[in-house]
């Protein structure tokens, strides 16, 4: 054999029997060429949204060790299709759960981290000539409970399988032909990138761009992973995300995200006193909340306002948390708004150009939409803008920074 090529098929790519159809004849294609295949899963089309909307009608806030049991049966559904499937083309298959193939995870439901994973069995199956369907987005804590990896979480699943296996390369197959510079529904004329580098892709995907799992990014990089994103429906070329090039910092921006998944929390009139920002991030953190801007007012009457936002899936629990150490710094309240997006620019080429603070502020500034935080690391900015100016805002960057298609 040439080596293991694992490949991931998200939602959309194995949404109806067609689609898991489609999947098989491409993984048996590459067995044809003499590969070994270990192929991830994620669950059919909207199934994963359809239970979490099913939980919701019994609960606002169900506990979340029984969201994994819930959520983690979409995907065996989708390894057993397309296990039929493959056995249909002529070819064995064997489909196995997160747990089956010892994904062991944290404690943390809903958003586990893996921390260990055994390839023992995996490398049994090929051994014996079969193509390995694993189920995505799922493993096993060290109590034995089911856990899920977070949205997204079906990449992380593959990523960690291309290392754990030392596989040639890790496709990621979804429904459009790879990373662009802006999502094509929103800029019509967003192009397509065929190199992105790690950190690039890592900051675009924790600022809303829904191609990859920022975390899986992450452990791409850490072990040099190449990962090819491409489209399921066509045989293209699609994105490579690989380690930075120097020619990539000759460019200044590879791309502009929204993010709609945030919400602006807000605690008035902290004390102003050491150690309360400490305090109160702390009691935050161990919710388990992930908190990603923060804004601390100046303070003129020995109070001041500390802002900060979070995932929108979070908020009920941050209210909960929120409100009980405000009483507990003598603050005056908590504010939420849920109707901001965030808006980013990213490049590697800001490192060493200077001036996209000032364009990317003027775009805005043009279409006449209003700046409510500002946050930045050293290849990306990021504005908290309305809700409803994030498309018209994104619009307004791409086209500041020339990043369309070139005629």
């Amino acid at each position: 054999m040439k080596g293991i090529v694992v490949q991931k098929y998200g939602g959309t790519s194995v949404k109806d029997t067609r689609r898991i159809m489609n999947a098989a004849c491409r993984v048996v294609s590459y067995r044809k060429k003499g590969y070994d295949m270990v192929v991830v899963v994620s669950a059919l089309g909207d199934t994963t949204d359809e239970l979490i909307e099913l939980s919701r009608q019994i609960t606002e806030e169900p506990v979340e060790r029984e969201m994994d049991m819930l959520l983690s049966t979409g995907e065996q559904i989708s390894i057993a299709l397309l296990a039929m499937a493959i056995h249909k083309l002529g070819y064995d298959a064997i489909s196995f759960t997160g747990t089956q193939v010892g994904i062991v995870t944290d404690t943390s439901h809903t958003k586990a981290r893996i921390i260990g994973m055994s390839s023992d069995r995996i490398k049994r199956a090929l051994k014996k000539g079969k193509i390995v369907i694993v189920a995505g987005f799922q493993g096993q804590n060290q109590e034995q409970d089911i856990t899920t990896l977070g949205r997204g979480g079906s990449d992380m699943t593959a990523v960690a399988l291309a290392k754990v296996l030392r596989a040639k390369v890790c496709e990621i197959y979804t429904d459009v032909d790879g990373v662009y510079t802006a999502d094509p529904r929103v800029v019509s004329g967003a192009r397509k990138l065929d190199k992105i580098s790690y950190d690039e892709m890592l900051e675009l995907a924790s600022l809303g761009a829904q191609v990859m799992q920022a975390r899986s990014i992450e452990v791409a990089k850490k072990f040099n992973i190449p990962i090819h994103v491409r489209s399921s429906l066509s045989g293209k070329e699609g994105t490579w995300i690989t380690k930075e090039e120097r020619k990539m910092e000759e460019v200044l921006v590879s791309g502009v995200t929204a993010n709609k998944g945030e919400a602006k929390v807000t605690i008035c009139a902290v004390p102003d006193k050491p150690g309360l920002a400490s305090k109160i991030f702390t009691t935050i953190a161990k919710a388990d909340i992930n908190v990603d801007m923060i804004i601390q007012n100046v303070s003129r009457t020995g109070r001041t306002d500390l802002s900060f936002t979070v995932p929108t899936s979070d908020l009920a629990k941050v209210r909960r948390v929120a409100e009980a150490i405000s009483k507990k710094v003598g603050a005056k309240g908590v504010m939420y708004d849920k109707d901001i997006a965030k808006v980013s620019v990213v490049g590697v080429g800001m490192r060493s150009h200077t001036g996209v603070a000032a364009k990317m502020f003027g775009a805005l500034a043009e279409k006449k939409v209003n700046i409510g935080m500002i946050s930045t690391s050293e290849i990306k900015i990021s504005c908290v803008v309305k809700k409803s100016h994030a498309a018209k805002a994104v619009q307004a960057i791409h086209k500041k920074f020339q990043l369309g298609k070139k005629k």
